[in-house]
């Protein structure tokens, strides 16, 4: 699939499906067909195919090549078949367009061209529209981390309600699943912060190379503060994860070891019983309680009485 956008007063505007590729700002291909690439390269841009996005060495994913600059981010987003994942996305520049490469939809992607105008620089000129579209990256990424946020703390909220401990494990068991799901989110997150920083990093190395240095150069800078303080909220993130799930994994043995303590109580109760109930069961000849009308009831007696002196024992000991 491919999307092609121009600026006219200020704004993106899409192009028509048969029009001419030259005069786009911004391309946009999603899963790119044998047919779109060959369109690109005809214009002057080689597309990477999937597996060479996927190559994780920095030469493979920061590079120029025939005057155009690729670069590389792994961005989570959901794919074709409505699964989420951290993919690659290729970001390529020139002084004519600039060229995304992607096989699922971050959101960014779908919500900037609605609002590039609205970006700090705006979506006049290529590097604008790079310069944007990563600082709405950077601001979806901010929201996914705001947002994991909310639910740690709804999820440490509820294991400490009073009500958390008599509700069984379902809810325990619920809120490990949860904390597991923001894990894998936030390294998610985290992945993409390294890889935009490693992108940025790359991009102020030839921006002296731009004609609107001046006014990308603060605006590269204040991104990188951005990602930076993102990367250490996310590592503050991961450590409540962690937090979360040694608290889930207590009160799931606080439980445990209430059941059992239960189970041990009644144990010890019907075992002074049991012991009496079995020698009056060995039916030997010389057992006198036998022949004696008042045998019954002395064992019962001893049975309930040795029941209720350990019960009371366990109350002594504050073990009940």
């Amino acid at each position: 699939m491919l999307y092609a956008y121009i600026t006219r007063n200020g704004r993106m505007v899409r192009l028509e499906k048969d029009a001419d590729l030259e005069q786009a700002m911004w391309i946009d291909l999603i899963q790119p067909s044998d047919a779109e690439i060959d369109s690109l390269r005809a214009i002057g841009v080689p597309i990477p195919s999937l597996a060479d996005m996927e190559e994780i060495e920095i030469s493979n994913r920061l590079y120029r090549e025939d005057g155009l600059d690729y670069m590389t981010a792994v961005l989570p987003g959901e794919r074709a078949d409505g699964e989420r994942s951290a993919m690659p996305v290729s970001f390529i520049l020139s002084a004519q367009r600039l060229v995304t490469v992607r096989h699922h939809s971050p959101r960014p992607f779908l919500t900037f061209p609605d609002r590039g105008e609205r970006s700090t620089l705006g979506c006049g000129t290529p590097d604008r529209l790079f310069v944007g579209l990563v600082e709405e990256i950077i601001a979806r990424l901010a929201d996914i981390l705001e947002g994991s946020g909310r639910v740690l703390d709804d999820t440490m909220s509820g294991i400490f309600e009073p009500r958390a401990s008599s509700s069984g494990s379902d809810r325990l068991q619920e809120a490990l699943r949860r904390v597991g799901h923001e894990a894998e989110l936030l390294a998610r997150v985290r992945l993409g912060l390294l890889t935009i920083e490693r992108i940025l990093a790359f991009y102020t190395a030839i921006i002296d190379e731009r004609p609107e240095t001046e006014k990308l150069r603060p605006v590269i800078r204040s991104q990188f503060r951005d990602v930076q303080a993102l990367e250490v909220h996310a590592d503050f993130l991961s450590s409540r994860v962690s937090l979360t799930v040694d608290t889930t994994l207590g009160m799931i043995n606080l439980q445990q070891n209430n059941t059992v303590r239960v189970l041990s109580v009644v144990a010890a109760l019907f075992l002074p019983p049991t012991l009496i109930a079995s020698i009056y069961g060995m039916n030997f000849t010389n057992m006198p309680e036998l022949n004696q009308p008042w045998g019954y009831p002395m064992a019962i007696g001893l049975m309930v009485g040795t029941a209720v002196g350990i019960w009371l024992f366990l109350r002594w000991k504050n073990w009940l």
